[in-house]
């Protein structure tokens, strides 16, 4: 069992380096060798178990149309094997994405995920999040006027 401490601290390492930094690599020191995301509506992956090199290619996928990304951690709450998040995220819309181009313009949205931890690693999540919210930002990124 991880403590509640150990947890969060993991949980927060995990996001710095793999998401915010773009360290692919460094997953594996994060992630068990499956990964199940069991509840991610709007997410390509989701449903969907993972083996260590498919979580690397979801990274990747993730980040390619926000190379500048960032989570900031608003809360975190740890209880036996789950991590809870609730975050902000932050992107510059730099890449194309299917029926948007990239628009240069920074989006935004918030969640909250749940991460399921076993020996250390994470094997799963449960996460919502304001897709329509990005959606909305997207489009209109679509009908602003260059300048």
């Amino acid at each position: 069992m991880t403590t509640r401490a150990d947890g969060k601290e993991l949980l927060i390492r995990f996001i710095d380096e793999v998401w915010n930094a773009g360290n692919v690599a460094a997953a594996d020191r994060y992630v068990a060798p499956n990964y199940t995301i069991h509840h991610d509506p709007g997410d390509p992956w989701d449903k969907k178990v993972l083996d260590l090199s498919g979580y690397k290619e979801r990274v990747r996928v993730s980040r390619a149309p926000f190379p500048d990304q960032r989570f900031s951690i608003r809360d975190i709450l740890a209880e036996d094997d789950r991590v809870v998040m609730t975050w902000h995220w932050a992107g510059t819309h730099l890449g194309d994405l299917p029926g948007f181009p990239a628009t240069g313009n920074q989006i935004r949205m918030s969640g909250a995920t749940v991460y399921y931890i076993e020996g250390g690693r994470f094997t799963g999540h449960w996460q919502v999040t304001d897709r329509l919210g990005v959606y909305a930002q997207l489009r209109q990124g679509l009908t602003q006027s260059p300048s």
